[in-house]
């Protein structure tokens, strides 16, 4: 496996793919060879549906996860073990629409004001002004906050795109504060990592989780909120207060604005100025006329 996995991660580099995606892609064909106790170039068109079955049906896997984990064995047969390979074998399973979850902004500041320690605090708070994935988050640095423009620049982005997003004036001045608390003012990363936040590397991904989900069951939300949920707020917020989907577009990151659109579908503010084709028909109130008589 040690060959085959050094080879899988020079083509994944060769292409530019992120981190995310090159640890996502060599973990499925990890998992694959221990699911079938056999090294993964040993195994043919029958496994790879019964593997996929089995994401399905024993690990229970949302649709979304599944065709990611077809991508890395697509990927894997045919660019690494450069095998003629049919994409009928290996068909995308078909996605499944479900509305992302949405808070009030009485419920985010709920969220926010639950944190555990103050730099879980500063973490949300950057989270929901500016609609950045966990992973863009923990790579900001400090040079990334723009307070002359307002903007922080975001480097290197999904799909490894820059952008930028606004600064808000609250979040500047709580990032001040959290950059004063420091006890090692940090030099390149805005989040550095280890317990006390003076390593010369940025926070890992999981801290971001965790400071979400630790302060979502404070705030009685249940376990159900996680960073990305924050990043739903953010943009269906902007939408009730009457940002355009083009710029919600831009600020996300979203490749393409049908992506944008699913914002379109939970927000509160368009759904109960919408009237129902009830409130048109002329109906009596209350009325008994059809009403069966008790008469036999």
């Amino acid at each position: 496996m040690t060959h085959l996995r050094k080879t899988m991660i020079e083509e994944l580099d060769r292409r530019n793919y992120s981190e995310s995606t090159k640890r996502v892609y060599v973990q499925t064909i990890e998992d694959l060879a221990r699911h079938f106790k056999r090294p993964p170039d040993q195994l043919e068109p029958a496994h790879i549906r019964q593997y996929q079955a089995h994401l399905f049906r024993d690990r229970k896997l949302a649709s979304n996860t599944v065709n990611q984990r077809t991508g890395a064995l697509r990927f894997f047969f045919i660019t690494v073990l450069k095998r003629s390979w049919s994409i009928a074998d290996t068909p995308y399973p078909k996605r499944n629409f479900r509305l992302p979850k949405v808070l009030s902004q009485q419920q985010v500041g709920r969220l926010i004001e639950s944190a555990t320690t103050p730099f879980y605090r500063i973490i949300l708070m950057t989270l929901y002004a500016t609609g950045l994935r966990r992973a863009e988050l923990a790579q900001l640095k400090v040079s990334d906050i723009d307070s002359e423009r307002m903007v922080i620049h975001v480097k290197g982005g999904k799909g490894h795109k820059d952008r930028e997003v606004m600064l808000s004036p609250k979040l500047l001045d709580e990032l001040r504060l959290h950059w004063c608390n420091l006890r090692r003012k940090p030099k390149t990363w805005l989040f550095p990592g280890n317990r006390w936040h003076t390593a010369e590397h940025p926070i890992d991904t999981k801290v971001v989780w965790h400071a979400c989900r630790e302060a979502a069951v404070r705030a009685g939300l249940g376990t159900e909120v996680h960073p990305h949920t924050l990043r739903h707020c953010f943009a269906t917020h902007l939408l009730e207060a009457g940002a355009d989907l083009r710029t919600i577009q831009l600020l996300l990151g979203h490749r393409d604005l049908e992506e944008t659109t699913i914002y379109l579908h939970i927000s509160n503010l368009r759904l109960s100025k919408t009237a129902s084709p009830l409130d048109g028909l002329a109906l009596t109130a209350g009325s008994k006329s059809n009403e069966p008589s008790d008469q036999h």
